[in-house]
């Protein structure tokens, strides 16, 4: 931006019964609503993700934010406490990492049992409110990867410019990858950018292969940035 505005984009998680309390609570805040849709297939209870957007003094957007959220699970003061196991398995026991970043060639981060890959767009330059968006701000691709090596889930999202939808939906059905998904995160910016959520099953191997397949298809016939 010019130094003077910011731009606030926000990814809230929640139940369905709270999506429409949460628009009314941000629209009141002076927030925009840029996107509501559905990461996952076959989760109990069911969960959507609302896309927040606004634009203006750094500190103002802060309180806004805190206002149409602090009703809510998702304000750090109305969340329980964490149970988690110290012993539990982390993703860096349950997954062979090394083989993983091989086919997927980057590398992820473990969190808690999983493993998660972050890919931006460097490829392609996306400003949607004046302000240019990146990997940090939401624009990328990701998979994370949950269960074991031989027994993984994986989850995760393609940012594909308009004309790489298709190729990137028929690539991953032919690495039986699940399609969940077709949607927009943002408002405004330029060129397009569409995301789409996949879910899949199977030994992780294979998976990361799909993943690695999809993100192939980003990017093709122009000049690549994309960090390895």
């Amino acid at each position: 931006m010019d130094g003077k505005q910011t731009v606030m984009m926000s990814d809230t998680v929640l139940l369905e019964a709270e999506v429409n309390p949460l628009i009314d609570a941000t629209q009141a805040a002076g927030l925009e609503v840029g996107a509501i849709h559905n990461h996952f297939f076959y989760e109990q209870p069911r969960i959507f993700y609302m896309h927040l957007h606004g634009m203006g003094d750094t500190a103002e957007l802060a309180k806004k934010y805190a206002q149409a959220i602090g009703k809510t699970k998702l304000f750090p003061a109305n969340q329980p406490t964490s149970t988690a196991n110290p012993a539990a398995q982390t993703g860096k026991e349950l997954f062979d990492l090394a083989t993983l970043d091989g086919f997927v060639n980057y590398k992820g981060v473990v969190n808690g049992p999983t493993y998660k890959y972050t890919v931006g767009r460097d490829d392609v330059q996306i400003v949607a409110m004046g302000a240019e968006m990146t990997a940090a701000i939401g624009l990328n691709s990701w998979a994370s990867f949950a269960g074991k090596q031989a027994d993984a889930h994986i989850a995760g999202d393609i940012a594909m410019l308009d004309t790489e939808v298709n190729q990137v939906i028929k690539t991953l059905r032919q690495h039986n990858l699940e399609v969940v998904a077709l949607h927009h995160h943002m408002l405004g910016e330029q060129p397009r950018t569409i995301f789409l959520h996949y879910y899949g099953r199977g030994s992780a191997t294979d998976l990361a292969k799909g993943f690695r397949a999809a993100l192939d298809q980003l990017g093709k016939g122009k000049p690549s940035g994309m960090k390895h």
